[in-house]
């Protein structure tokens, strides 16, 4: 069928549509949905897709010629296709709707459903039978209180398999940081369950109900002539109830509010998300599109804000957005039933309102420059990104460890022959060379993930025997396989604990260890794409480099001992003096001399200086 004739089929179709509420889609070839919308009147909104204007603008015109056929869900009002198309968008991921990539918003505590529950800070909300707790503003605060819940209630956060007995515990039980579950024995079924229950307790806001709780363990442990469980106990109660106090006190200040600036200069848009609690900005949040064709404002906001609010945990109590766009009523009603109590949804004209929206737009504006103007981001950025994007902590359980530094592990060999390993180092934004290390692997066999155990097992054995600070990250270059290996490495060493990501080779993914199913693509304006890609191909570099000159020196060591009358200590005097086989094939008889004696010297010139029809050359 022509262009022309799926044209006036289309527009025959949207012709014959009801005047009622409802989402339709645009469908192209093979059932894909291209676009979904929603309406107040399916026939008067899909027939003005066929208007002379609209047809001018270049997202409609692409939509167009794609389509192949329209199909509708007629609903009861606006506000039910309001809450349909975002679920159907969410669902389809349309080509041409603008989607929301980004659905790590928030920080939120994830206290896990199994045998020994354990405590996460995460930003995906997954129907897996977790508890999910939150959202927490600014983002830092979820991992303050997952310290606090390790420091008191010593639940872990560790990705070890819990189904299995291990050997023995981590560091994290031996600074009373963790019940030790691992390790059958070092802890009773009862004892964690009633630590989980105080965690659940403590984060689904009942406090009070703790507190009482923790008073009465307190005095039965006094009583009990447990005066350290009971001391322990006691500044636990004052604890919880300050924290309990102060967010009381904050709760009385003010409303919650969020706002949106944009900077769009298509087919490329910056959007800001402005937390403010209490009166203060307590957290901001960065979106970025690279592909909004025909952007008109209030469209794109009128397919953002339900796809930051609709479905998920967090809903304010009051919304600021620099525009009016259609449906912002139902939109708010939506928002309400989902709060439970008044949302508003506004656009401040005057006032202190409008004064803080145009600073979101301002920042709005700054982040669309530093993005896409391609301008050089400072190491503190690269740093708060690369803890954005893996959701890190900026420090361990002691403040110690490195707020910026990344030891990356590459392997290399031939076919199992003269298998060794680098680890690099970046910090600060830039590669620290006097800190690279190169391993010669005990095991030569062609098995990458026996290789990196290895190395990697050596390298944090040492820093924890000698107590360095640790990295911010562990990066291995290389898939899953990889990452597992360098898992049970760090698990044996004791640093279950210690972050660590494998990077891909060619796809640019970034796998987190205990998020495997969710591997982190890094788009081209990722602050932190350059730097992945510099580490990864310097540890590359690195291990390839000190793998050529093993190679080229067990290449001369077993050529020269194939010479008549040189042994291996003349080996070694060569080696020290020309360094590589081609320099001692090209070496002067005085200058051989002068190393393992004139007979010598003689023998290897007349091994080397033979030509291929087998007559030597004259010995100068």
């Amino acid at each position: 069928m022509s262009h022309l004739a799926h044209w006036d089929a289309l527009k025959s179709a949207a012709s014959n549509l009801p005047a009622s509420p409802g989402i339709y889609e645009f469908v192209g070839e093979g059932g894909k949905v291209l676009y979904i919308g929603k309406a107040k009147s399916l026939r008067s909104r899909v027939r003005s897709y066929f208007s002379k204007d609209a047809t001018t603008d270049v997202k409609r015109g692409g939509l167009l010629l794609e389509a192949r056929s329209i199909s509708i869900v007629v609903v009861g009002n606006e506000k039910e296709a309001l809450a349909l198309e975002n679920n159907l968008i969410k669902e389809h991921k349309p080509k041409y709707n603008i989607l929301l990539r980004d659905d790590k918003t928030y920080p939120y505590i994830k206290l896990t459903r199994e045998r020994y529950p354990r405590v996460y800070v995460t930003r995906r909300i997954k129907k897996d039978g977790a508890t999910y707790f939150g959202p927490y503003f600014p983002g830092n605060l979820a991992h303050r209180v997952v310290r606090f819940i390790h420091r008191h209630f010593k639940l872990p956060s560790c990705s070890i398999d819990l189904s299995r007995n291990h050997a023995r515990p981590c560091l994290e039980y031996h600074i009373d940081r963790c019940w030790g579950p691992c390790v059958r024995g070092l802890v009773t079924d009862e004892t964690y369950a009633r630590a989980a229950g105080d965690v659940r307790a403590f984060l689904s806001g009942r406090r009070g109900q703790l507190v009482r709780d923790l008073r009465r363990r307190m005095l039965d442990a006094s009583e009990a002539l447990e005066f350290e469980k009971a001391a322990s106990l006691r500044d636990l109660v004052a604890t919880v109830e300050e924290i309990t106090e102060r967010q009381r006190i904050a709760a009385a200040e003010g409303r919650d509010i969020d706002l949106f600036g944009v900077h769009a200069e298509p087919p490329l848009v910056a959007v800001n998300i402005f937390h403010v609690r209490n009166g203060r900005v307590v957290d901001r949040r960065a979106f970025y599109w690279e592909d909004v064709e025909g952007y008109q404002r209030p469209e794109f906001l009128a397919s953002l804000l339900p796809q930051v609010y609709l479905g998920q945990g967090h809903v304010p109590s009051v919304v600021r957005v620099p525009e009016a766009f259609e449906g912002m009523r139902s939109l708010a009603e939506l928002l309400s039933e989902q709060r439970g109590t008044k949302v508003q949804l506004s656009v401040p004209k005057i006032g202190a309102g409008k004064a803080l929206l145009d600073l979101v737009e301002t920042n709005a504006r700054n982040c669309f420059e530093q993005r896409f103007r391609v301008l050089k981001p400072t190491p503190e950025q690269i740093s708060e990104a690369w803890r954005e994007a893996l959701n890190l902590s900026a420090e361990d359980g002691f403040g110690r460890r490195s707020r910026t530094r990344i030891e990356c592990f590459d392997i290399s060999h031939i076919q199992g022959s003269d298998v060794v390993a680098s680890m690099v180092v970046w910090e600060d934004g830039r590669m620290r060379k006097g800190d690279y290390r190169k391993y010669i692997v005990s095991r030569q066999a062609n098995d990458d993930f026996a290789a990196m155990r290895e190395v990697v097992g050596r390298r944090y054995r040492r820093v924890k025997k000698a107590r360095k600070t640790l990295p911010m990250l562990v990066l291995v270059d290389g898939g899953v396989g990889q990452l597992h290996a360098a898992a049970e490495a760090l698990e044996a060493a004791g640093m279950a604990a210690q972050p660590l990501a494998a990077i891909a080779k060619r796809e640019e993914l970034l796998y987190v260890f205990g998020h495997e199913d969710e591997p982190i693509a890094l788009d081209r304006f990722s602050p932190i794409l350059h730097a992945v890609q510099q580490i990864r191909d310097e540890a590359h570099r690195f291990a390839v480099a000190f793998h050529r000159r093993r190679r080229a020196k067990r290449t001369l060591r077993s050529e020269l001992l194939d010479i008549p009358g040189v042994g291996p200590a003349s080996v070694r005097k060569l080696l020290r003096r020309f360094g590589s086989l081609s320099r001692v094939r090209e070496g002067r008889l005085e200058d051989l001399a002068a190393e393992v004696g004139r007979a010598r010297a003689a023998a290897i010139r007349a091994h080397f200086d033979v030509r291929p029809g087998g007559q030597a050359q004259q010995l100068k």
